[in-house]
This record gives C-alpha cells, structure tokens and sequence, in this order.
C-alpha cells in the first residue's frame, strides 16, 4: 500500500465564511489555522496548499480571555538601533484596524516559509459584517457551536 499524495489538478478548494462575534480569538485561530492547511481534509498532504478559503467577518467583535486586553503585547521593530516598539492588544483592538489581532494569531500558527506564505493568502478578514466574495458563494461555519468554549465562557447569562 502506498501513501496518498494530492497532486495540484486533485486539490479542491471551498470557500467558508466564519462570524468571529463572541468568539474567543485564540480558539478561531487554531480552527482557522487547520482550515488553512487542509488538515481537516482526508486528501492532506503536507507540501500542497490543499486547505480552504476563509472569510472572517465581524473580527472588531471577537474577545480576548483573562486581562490580554491589558496586559498581552505585540511588538516591532522599526529598523533603527533602538527601535523596538510595543503595543498592547487592547489599543488595538479600539485603534483603526482591530482584525490585525486575528490575523496575527493565525499568521503565527501557521508554517513560516512560502507554504505558509501561500496558504495565509487565502484569508480574509474583516473588521465589519461586510464582505465583498459573494460571487464565489460561501458556506457558513458556525464556530460557536462546535464547543460551548469557543464563545466567551466566563460570561454567563442572566
């Protein structure tokens, strides 16, 4: 017996739209991240870019747990001698471009070369409801329902 390799012309792309509201940021990534790679698929093969397509709408609305709000930081560095800079997840959140969390959690779980490279361009992400890839006719996953965790659980309802 032999084992299967997905040659290009066999690897089947779908699109998938995911609604990040209320959704724990962390947990979407890791899902996100396997999606990416085709891992979630029978026809995985590790050196093709076999995974899907995916949408995130509503990335503005999704939380962190425990104080990442506060206390989590991203930093860069500009360049220059001396020209680390930090910020902290919470001005971020609140600044211009609030998805940038969501797409650096799953950037950082994915492979760090061109294969990675490749497969991080099949996401989307957006801060708002609005998505312009009606054309390619989505399916919807609904990330909330797999695990009662993926939503914010210290919050209880009243």
């Amino acid at each position: 017996m032999t084992t299967y390799s997905a040659k290009a012309s066999e690897i089947e792309k779908k699109w998938v739209v995911i609604d990040a509201s209320g959704l724990v940021v962390g947990r979407l990534a890791a899902l996100v991240a396997t999606r990416l790679r085709g891992k979630h698929k029978a026809t995985y093969t590790p050196h093709m870019d076999c995974g899907d397509n995916v949408i995130i709408i509503n990335a503005a609305k999704c939380l962190l747990t425990g104080n990442k709000l506060k206390k989590k930081v991203y930093y860069h560095h500009t360049g220059y001698i001396g020209g680390i800079k930090e910020r902290f997840a919470g001005d971020i959140m609140r600044g211009a471009h609030p998805e940038r969390i969501v797409e650096k959690a799953i950037e950082r779980m994915l492979p760090h070369g061109p294969l990675g490279r490749r497969q991080l361009a099949n996401l989307r992400v957006y801060a708002g409801a609005e998505h312009p890839h009606a054309a390619q006719l989505p399916g919807v996953l609904d990330v909330a329902k797999l695990s009662p965790k993926n939503t914010h659980y210290h919050v209880k309802a009243a």
